[in-house]
């Protein structure tokens, strides 16, 4: 493909888009395929002869669109948002022209540098303590992982290395795999699933705490599981603390579990994956006190910022753990100028980085705080607004406060009567929602997840849940 292909196609290409994204409310949001439907509609083998630009475009309505389900429908509201925004399309397009590879300063300054800046525009846009910002000249920094695991995963080797590290100093006959099998980390029971596989990942024995009867982690809990690990011979070494939880969007109590981390030196990673985004909004960082105690902190601008997918932003008040964790130095990555700028491939698992920083800098410069601010808002006056009509309705219940953009509700019925309401409601394919489970109730989630939502789509969604009730409770 030559230059002036690439145009036409690309103009193509963006015309497709923007009309795909201004419509998509037009779309089924759940398709009806079948495991194995593409197959048959592509040929056994590659090309050998190039097809048409042409071609490739008509085959995306009759290929991949009916097998697609479309997460920025401002009616589909399963798990939480994913972002999407126009500058964000953009700056991935200027990402894959650069086409960089940015594991150390020298693979492109450009690729390092902006990521180091935008970390502290968005640090200083959520209150972050200065100790996280590399702006204040201190040991702190920030990074972007690809996703919130990881994030969870690379703070908890951190810490390991650290723990190894405290425990050789004062008992420097014990070896690594001694001092490992000793250590322990905790979470509360409602922490994401991705908390529990690091700890598999990380080779780690995970406790999983009971939250109070608001589902939030308290100290009182950790102080005791600590106490208790301590007297068998555990070395406890790390602990996640979670705003914002997967299944109810409910909040840790950091106040009370940072002290108890500090003065037990166990590291603290904060997980606001979801919930992070809306302290860009004053009004909401009470949520986040407590987070100069913490040692490691991560939320996902993917999720609810409006830039694309992936952005998970992290920020250490010591990174020197994760480089000297992770740090292998052959001879061809080196350069002159090791030291004076972060090499980012000692802050995460893989080698290889793509220029994820465009994203931020295109969204907050063309967006602006403001903007972001008042799409965040917009978003929880519509979580509220829907909450509202579910208790218009005596046959339904909210089973949690709604703090953010999620809305957990159920039947004033079985778990079975529920259970069957979720299952008509995502076959009949209007609107999709997704369930939890906590202490063994059943209920339904509605997150509000896209950017196109406004309050006649949260009637219709309303609708369609009121309309299916009623077919469920006359059966």
């Amino acid at each position: 493909m030559e230059a002036n292909q690439f145009k036409d196609f690309a103009k193509e290409m963006i015309d497709y888009v923007s009309g795909y994204l201004e419509n998509i409310r037009d779309r089924r949001v759940l398709p009806t395929v079948e495991p194995g439907y593409l197959r048959p509609l592509n040929p056994d083998s590659a090309p050998v002869v190039p097809d048409k630009w042409e071609d490739v475009m008509a085959d995306i309505e009759r290929v991949i669109m009916p097998g697609v389900t479309h997460w920025h429908s401002p009616r589909f509201h399963a798990y939480f948002p994913t972002a999407n925004s126009y500058p964000a399309i953009v700056a991935d397009i200027l990402s894959g022209a650069i086409a960089c590879i940015g594991f150390t300063w020298i693979a492109s300054p450009a690729c390092t540098e902006l990521e180091v800046v935008m970390l502290d525009w968005l640090g200083k846009m959520i209150g972050l303590p200065d100790e996280f910002l590399a702006c204040s000249g201190g040991k702190g920094g920030g990074v972007i992982q690809g996703t919130a695991s990881e994030a969870t995963l690379v703070a908890l080797l951190g810490a390991k290395a650290r723990a190894i590290a405290d425990v050789k100093r004062e008992k420097p006959e014990m070896s690594d795999a001694d001092i490992v099998a000793k250590l322990v980390g905790y979470t509360s029971s409602q922490s994401h699933s991705s908390v529990e596989r690091a700890g598999l990942l990380g080779g780690i024995k995970l406790r999983s705490l009971q939250p109070d009867d608001n589902n939030r982690l308290r100290g009182e809990a950790l102080e005791l599981a600590i106490k208790e690990d301590r007297e068998a011979g555990l070395i406890p070494f790390y602990a996640v603390a979670t705003l914002g939880t997967t299944s109810s969007c409910t909040f840790d109590h950091l106040e009370e579990l940072g002290p108890v981390c500090n003065a037990n030196n166990v590291w603290l990673h904060v997980d606001a994956a979801y919930a992070g985004s809306a302290f860009i909004c004053p009004e909401f960082r009470y949520l986040m006190k407590g987070i100069e105690r913490a040692d490691s902190f991560n939320f996902n601008p993917h999720k609810w910022l409006l830039v694309n997918f992936d952005c998970s932003t992290m920020w250490l008040k010591d990174p020197s753990w994760l480089v000297n964790a992770f740090n292998v130095d052959p001879l061809y990555l080196k350069h002159e100028q090791q030291g004076a700028a972060p090499d980012y491939r000692h802050w995460q698992i893989p080698l290889g980085r793509r220029f994820r920083a465009l994203k931020l800098w295109f969204v907050l410069r063309l967006y602006g705080i403001e903007n972001l601010q008042a799409h965040i808002r917009k978003h929880i006056e519509l979580a509220h607004y829907f909450e509202s009509l579910v208790r218009s309705d005596e046959r339904f219940e909210i089973t949690e406060e709604v703090l953010m953009g999620l809305v957990c509700f159920r039947l004033k019925n079985s778990n079975e009567v529920n259970e069957a309401l979720l299952k008509r409601l995502n076959g009949r394919g209007v609107i999709h929602l997704v369930p939890s489970k906590i202490r063994d109730v059943y209920f339904l989630r509605l997150a509000i997840c896209s950017r196109f939502t406004e309050k006649e789509d949260i009637d219709i969604s309303w609708k369609e849940v009121k309309d299916t009730a009623d077919e469920i409770l006359k059966k």
